[in-house]
């Protein structure tokens, strides 16, 4: 009897958890943003923007193993950039900043003009695909801007160097075609990792 006492004690305490748990009020993930001046952009956004950094565009490209020019140049001394090789990055760089600064400040005015739209109501579908149609072409050419630097960097530098860029970085990964473990069958292993490319 005491056995099944403590089993519907138990039961019922945890009800009350799960029903005082459903019936809370979730914050959304938004929640303290709105406050921000320009709702859809961090302080740190707007900085990045303003600062012609990468603000995470070139993403694509980093992560595939195509270096840009600003951390290159941070790992100048260890990838061994000659003389040469650093003016030419340097030159890039310089450039994509040119671009990249006036662009990150039209797509801050533009994500302001967008968030008064909506803060003094004066939103119109039409407005709305306007305001939207401008945004998306000023973030296309500021993405295109830092992702062809990532295009042009790798030119400019030895695969030795990329390589060793990448490993600094943390994006090393062994290739398994090339490196198969002791003990593993070479015919399956290569089958199972899609080597036959």
């Amino acid at each position: 009897m005491k056995i099944i006492s403590n089993i519907v004690a138990l039961s019922l305490i945890g009800l009350f958890f799960f029903s005082s748990a459903q019936g809370a009020p979730h914050a959304p993930d938004h929640s303290g943003q709105e406050g921000r001046q320009i709702k859809s952009l961090s302080g740190k956004d707007i900085h990045q923007l303003k600062q012609g950094k990468g603000w995470g565009l070139a993403k694509v490209a980093e992560l595939n193993g195509l270096p840009g020019p600003a951390h290159v140049l941070m790992l100048k001394k260890e990838i061994s950039l000659s003389l040469d090789q650093e003016a030419k990055i340097q030159a890039l760089y310089d450039e994509m900043k040119k671009k990249a600064i006036p662009l990150g400040y039209r797509l801050v005015a533009l994500e302001k003009e967008l968030n008064e739209s909506f803060a003094n109501r004066t939103i119109t579908k039409e407005r709305l695909t306007q305001q939207l149609d401008l945004i998306s072409n000023v973030r296309k050419e500021l993405r295109y801007v830092h992702l062809v630097t990532h295009v042009m960097t790798p030119q400019i530098l030895t695969t030795q160097q990329i390589s060793e860029y990448n490993r600094l970085r943390g994006y090393y990964k062994i290739d398994p075609c090339k490196n198969i473990p002791r003990g593993h069958d070479v015919v399956m292993w290569k089958k199972h990792n899609d080597c036959s490319r």
